[in-house]
This record gives structure tokens, sequence and C-alpha cells, in this order.
């Protein structure tokens, strides 16, 4: 059994005149520019996480083993799942590796940084763009 306050509401939407829906414009985000001004061509780069340094190793062994295989996310399936059943024991060298480039990047972040308050780098003098 309907109410009124339910019956009411359903009216209402029915009644309602459609509205064709309008294209919305696509507007740049003021702070894109800035953010583009920040990014230096000098910038260390973030260095990938262990598991990208197993799927290097993965990928040699992988294709070598299956030549057939072209597809990277056939590839990227077999090492996800490989990765997944590793033992951190076998995970360690990969994440030694991925902490000694960490380490590194941070202090060329620092020494970036450093660069950039002490005014070295201009965001001014950028020809690139």
């Amino acid at each position: 059994m309907k109410t009124r306050a339910k019956s009411a509401e359903a009216t209402a939407t029915a009644m309602k005149p459609k509205v064709a829906p309008t294209k919305k414009k696509s507007r740049k985000k003021p702070s894109a520019s800035s953010s583009a001004k920040d990014d230096h061509r000098d910038k260390p780069k973030k260095p990938p996480t262990a598991f990208f340094y197993y799927l290097e190793d993965f990928r040699k062994t992988y294709q070598q083993e299956n030549p057939n295989v072209k597809s990277m996310r056939d590839i990227g399936k077999a090492c996800g799942e490989k990765w997944k059943t590793m033992s951190f024991e076998e995970k360690v060298a990969y994440y030694d590796i991925a902490t000694e480039k960490r380490a590194e990047f941070e202090k060329a972040m620092a020494a970036y940084i450093k660069r950039k308050e002490s005014g070295e780098i201009s965001e001014e003098s950028d020809d690139y763009e």
C-alpha cells in the first residue's frame, strides 16, 4: 500500500522535464601550470620497487623459456603469480637492491632540494617547455 508521501514523490519525479545532458567543458586546473614549472629536468626520478627489479630478471628468463609469448600482459601475470608465491628469503635480494637505490635517490633528492633553495636551479629559465 502506497502512502501519500510516496505517491507524491513518484508523481513529482515523473513530471520533471527531462533535460538533455550538456557537454562538460574541459578546463585546465590552475595548479597544473605551476606544478609543471616545479618539475625540472635535473630532478631525480624515483627508483623502482623491489618487484620491478624482480620483473627485470624474471622477464629475461621467462622469454628464454617461452619464446612464443610476446605479450607483456602474460609475462606480467606470470611474474606476479610467482612473486606472490615466493618466500621472504627469496625476495630479500630484490628488497636489498631497492633499498640501496632508494637511499641513493634520497641523497640525490636532498642535494636537488638544496640546489633549488639556494637558487642554483631557476624555474623561469626553462627553455625546454
